[in-house]
C-alpha cells in the first residue's frame, strides 16, 4: 500500500495475478487550472514537431510502455484495438499528423507527459475522490462507468482504479465524476506503468510535476512510486 496526501493506493489481487510487473507513480499538488496556457502550448507544439521528426506510426510497436499496456488489456480480458489505451491513442494521433485536443491546462499538460513517455495517465480532481482508499482492480460485467465524453463505457476486463463509490479511472478513459475542470484546486495524477519500468514511470510523474509547477502554479507537491 502507498499513501499520498492522506489517500491510500492499493493494488487488488486480480491485477497482481495478471499484471505482476505493474508499477504505479502518483503525483499530487495544489494547483490553479486555466482554460488555456499559451506558453504550455508553445512547449507542446515544439515537442510534437520534434517527436514527429523522430518517429512514424510504425514506431508504435517499438514503444515499450504502449505495447505493455496492450498486453495488460489482453491479460485482463479486453481488446486493446477496440478500447484503445489513452497513451497509445495520443501517440497515434500525434504521429498521424492530427492536431491534439485542447481541453484545459491540467489536462493538456498530462497529455503532453503521456505522449512523451507513452504511458496512460489518470488525471483526477482530488476533492471529488470518495473515501480514503483508491484500489486498482479489473472492471466487472455490468459495472456502471461514465467515460469522459464517451457516455456509458463497458469497462468489463479493463484495469480500473476505484474509490468508495466505484470506478474513477481506466487507461482508456477517466470517469466524468472525478474529472479535472477549471474549478480543480487539488490534482492527483496516476501513471500506469504496465511495463514494470520504475525509473521511467517515476520520471513521467516527475515531468507532470515540473509542468504543473510551470503552468498551473503547483505547490505542496507530493510524489510516490509503488509496485506489486
Amino acid at each position: 500500500m502507498a499513501v499520498i496526501a492522506g489517500k491510500n493506493i492499493t493494488i487488488g489481487e486480480e491485477i497482481k495475478a495478471r499484471c505482476p510487473e505493474y508499477v504505479g507513480a502518483a503525483f499530487y499538488a495544489e494547483v490553479v487550472n486555466s482554460a488555456y496556457s499559451a506558453p504550455l502550448w508553445a512547449e507542446i507544439n515544439a515537442f510534437v514537431a520534434d517527436y514527429r521528426a523522430k518517429y512514424t506510426p510504425d514506431s508504435l510497436k517499438e514503444l515499450p510502455a504502449i505495447m505493455a499496456t496492450r498486453r495488460a488489456y489482453k491479460r485482463c480480458g479486453k481488446d486493446p484495438s477496440r478500447y484503445r489505451p489513452s497513451g497509445e491513442a495520443l501517440v497515434r494521433r500525434t504521429l498521424q499528423g492530427k492536431e491534439l485536443y485542447q481541453i484545459d491546462t491540467l489536462v493538456d499538460l498530462i497529455n503532453l507527459a503521456s505522449i512523451a513517455y507513452g504511458y496512460s495517465i489518470g488525471g483526477f480532481d482530488f476533492d471529488k475522490i470518495s473515501g480514503p482508499t483508491i484500489t486498482l482492480g479489473i472492471g466487472r460485467e455490468g459495472e456502471p462507468y461514465e467515460g469522459i465524453g464517451r457516455g456509458a463505457l463497458n469497462i468489463a476486463g479493463l484495469p480500473v482504479y476505484r474509490d468508495s463509490m466505484g470506478g474513477i479511472g481506466t487507461p482508456t478513459s477517466d470517469n466524468e465524476r472525478t474529472k479535472l475542470g477549471l474549478s480543480t484546486r487539488r490534482l492527483l495524477a496516476i501513471v500506469n506503468g504496465y511495463d514494470g519500468d520504475k525509473v521511467n514511470t517515476l520520471a513521467c510523474a516527475k515531468y507532470i510535476g515540473e509542468l504543473a509547477e510551470k503552468y498551473a502554479a503547483a505547490v505542496n507537491c507530493c510524489l510516490i512510486c509503488y509496485a506489486i
